[in-house]
């Protein structure tokens, strides 16, 4: 029978690249690792690795079984951990993922008066994640995820939380310096700066250049805020950002603002939670405070 400690084996070995360190992590002999895995594949009816000299290769129902570990180790163990809390007198541990780069700031705004009204439970930031945001929540890798793009899947709430107004960004010494507002074609020339997120999920993109059939000469991909804003400044490109975080760093870097087109393009940022979590007290009231922190940081 498929049992948990075999799904922990396949996760190791895939991890560790071998039986003998699989076997270590694990606190096992080699031996007792093999017997272990051999019972299974008599049990099943099927191989689970193949090898291919001094190398394992998983066959299709190992490849299965692997996935299967990488879903459902995560939520045991997080189920564990929520266990040994509860019995030490603690509420838990809040674990937000970000797929929102410059929600950063606006974040840090939430959880510093949370962590005072809720003192036995921690916050835990995550920007990386083994199977996206989505796949995160879904895997009980995190609790809450902030997007300014939700995918609503069954099982998931996406609750909005402030709305802002995504706009281009030039430095002092560019032509559209002092300017109100940019259209597609003129962003044909230039070298667009963004956070290092497929295009296709870019507003700037989907939502004003592609639709007019334009494309920067160039795309470069900066991971954090203040370089990619300095790169900006110094005229090496051209960036699309929230409003707001661009009035911030207005304070201290020569940066102008200009609205994407006619209309502009409004966005908002959301918090996704598991349709199960909605009512657990402290999710819900993280949820409730970041709504009461909806106009960006000053």
């Amino acid at each position: 029978m498929l049992e948990r400690h075999h799904l922990m084996i396949l996760r190791a070995v895939d991890q560790q690249g071998s039986l003998t360190a699989a076997a270590d992590t694990l606190c096992l002999t080699q031996s007792a690792l093999s017997h272990s895995v051999r019972k299974l594949e008599q049990q099943l009816g099927t191989p689970i690795w193949q090898k291919e000299g001094r190398r394992l290769r998983l066959t299709q129902a190992g490849e299965y079984l692997l996935k299967l570990a990488e879903r459902l180790l995560p939520q045991f163990e997080h189920a564990e951990d929520l266990m040994q809390q509860f019995a030490s007198g603690q509420r838990g541990t809040l674990r937000i993922g970000m797929e929102c780069h410059p929600c950063y700031q606006w974040l840090l705004k939430v959880v510093s008066p949370y962590l005072k009204l809720w003192p036995g439970v921690d916050v835990d930031v995550r920007q990386k994640f083994q199977f996206g945001g989505m796949g995160a929540l879904y895997g009980h890798e995190i609790d809450l995820l902030v997007t300014p793009d939700p995918l609503h899947r069954s099982g998931l709430v996406f609750e909005p939380v402030f709305d802002y107004e995504q706009v281009l960004v030039v430095g002092p010494e560019h032509a559209l310096f002092g300017q109100t507002r940019v259209e597609p074609e003129q962003l044909v020339p230039e070298t667009l700066i963004t956070y290092p997120v497929e295009p296709d999920r870019l507003d700037i993109f989907n939502r004003f250049l592609t639709p007019a059939g334009c494309s920067p000469l160039r795309h470069k991909q900066i991971e954090t805020t203040d370089i990619m804003l300095q790169m900006v400044a110094a005229g090496r490109g051209v960036a699309a950002l929230p409003r707001w975080l661009v009035e911030e760093y207005q304070q201290r870097l020569p940066l102008h603002p200009l609205r994407l087109g006619e209309t502009g393009v409004d966005k908002q940022i959301f918090l996704g939670l598991r349709k199960d979590d909605v009512q657990v007290d402290y999710l819900h009231a993280f949820v409730e405070l970041a709504r009461q922190y909806n106009q960006p940081p000053a």
